[in-house]
């Protein structure tokens, strides 16, 4: 499997070009300079063509450019583009109404749109402490919820998106994800590790750092996403629900990279048995156009009006690209994230089996992390060779991008086939073993 010669002429000097204007905040992982795109292919602008594990960070899920979605975009754009949210139009509302018949609580939904993640999480947490009166939160250490200053301080997957940026929002304690990996609290007698955490918060944070009645909301990634592909136990979701129940905290679920099929369910919070009182969403419910959405049950939603609001918020060109993107998962997307995940943890496990870098393969439907150690008794990360596995990948015409300490996540577009899943982990396969022989 011969490496291709990257970066070829266009991609160099564009990457030039980028440089000289572009912030240097932007966390550019290697020279991919895209021209156009099909489902899951891709091609730079040396017309190179690449397999897209990635998705544009699990957000284009009907793949690139589907002709459905694209259809939809150029209808609404020849009638209108933009009105504002001082006004009323069609799309806006029948996307609401959709959301509503999938939102993971029986309730009735409220939906807020917004243009990104970290929008949706501003939003929820602003709902939380008007609905409630409370000004206290919990978050999740290994979570990533955005960059805006409020999001930005649940985030605590790296410390360097807080560098430079103190004073963070007040009001934040951050508990440990329960990552059964990689515990760092100690259980009782064969009490599940989700138990532990939801114990841990009672007796620790509740009991020693912030009173319970002074708490708005606990927010959370039902799988974490940056923070590594981490599937809590199955024990975690039933306590937290049961701890917020108790103490009449809203249970807030970041559905932004886990959300919209990927699990081959609507929302990853489904795969856990338990209701939400909001949910947050973006990434991959408009197949790459921005939007977002905070969905939260009817009866929290009491603010007044203008007490939030934004000026692109339900963008007509967004919203009538979600409501395709929302049909085509429905009309057997959603289906074929799981069986082809399904698949890929199987070939994947065998993968596994036969290079000592992976410590372990985990995932659900087509949200995948493989984590990559230095010894598997114990599991320490091994940076390294993940980041060298991704650029021997990208050589060989695969996209891949990495997550936690050590990890790749496999999150190709929900529309992949069988035959481009073997395509790609042959690559990967390659790719792993040419990182462990330099090693």
């Amino acid at each position: 499997m011969e490496p291709l010669n990257l970066p070829g002429p266009k991609a160099r000097a564009l990457v030039e070009r980028d440089q000289a204007v572009i912030s240097p905040s932007y966390p550019r992982g290697y020279p991919f300079v895209m021209s156009h795109g099909k489902g899951t292919q891709v091609w730079d602008v040396d017309d190179n063509r690449f397999l897209d594990f990635a998705a544009g960070i699990a957000v284009t899920s009907t793949g690139h450019s589907h002709p459905a979605v694209v259809k939809a975009i150029q209808e609404q754009a020849a009638k209108f583009i933009h009105i504002s949210s001082d006004f009323y139009h069609q799309k806006w509302v029948e996307l609401a109404e959709k959301l509503d018949q999938i939102a993971p609580f029986k309730e009735d939904a409220i939906s807020f749109m917004t243009n990104s993640g970290t929008e949706s999480v501003e939003a929820a947490i602003k709902l939380a402490r008007y609905h409630t009166e409370r000004t206290e939160f919990i978050g999740f250490l290994g979570g990533f919820h955005g960059r805006t200053m409020g999001a930005v301080t649940f985030t605590a997957s790296k410390s360097s998106y807080h560098k430079g940026f103190y004073p963070m929002m007040s009001g934040v304690v951050h508990a440990p994800f329960p990552d059964p990996y990689h515990p760092i609290l100690h259980s009782h007698h064969q009490e599940d590790y989700g138990e532990t955490v939801i114990r841990y918060i009672e007796d620790q944070i509740i009991g020693r750092i912030v009173p319970a009645d002074d708490i708005a909301g606990i927010l959370v990634e039902p799988i974490q996403g940056e923070g590594g592909y981490i599937i809590p136990p199955p024990g975690f979701f039933p306590a937290l629900r049961k701890l917020c129940d108790r103490h009449g905290i809203l249970l807030i679920a970041d559905e932004v990279q886990a959300g919209m099929g990927r699990t081959g369910k609507w929302w990853s919070i489904q795969n856990f048995g338990v209701e939400p009182d909001i949910i947050c969403t973006a990434k991959g419910i408009a197949s790459g156009m921005p939007l977002g959405a905070m969905i939260a049950r009817k009866s929290i939603v009491d603010w007044p009006r203008g007490s939030h609001g934004n000026t692109y918020g339900g963008n007509p060109i967004s919203c009538a690209a979600a409501l395709a993107t929302l049909e085509l998962l429905e009309d057997g997307m959603m289906e074929n994230a799981h069986k082809v995940g399904i698949s890929a943890m199987r070939q994947l496990e065998e993968i596994a089996s036969r290079h000592p870098s992976i410590g372990q393969v985990r995932g659900i439907g087509l949200m995948i992390g493989i984590e990559f150690v230095k010894d598997r008794e114990t599991h320490a990360a091994d940076a390294a060779i993940r980041d060298a596995v991704v650029d021997l990948a990208f050589e060989r015409g695969l996209l891949l991008l990495g997550c936690g300490k050590s990890v790749i996540r496999i999150s190709p577009p929900l529309c992949i086939t069988e035959e481009e899943l073997g395509e790609g982990l042959a690559i990967l396969d390659e790719a792993i073993r040419l990182a462990e022989v330099n090693r």
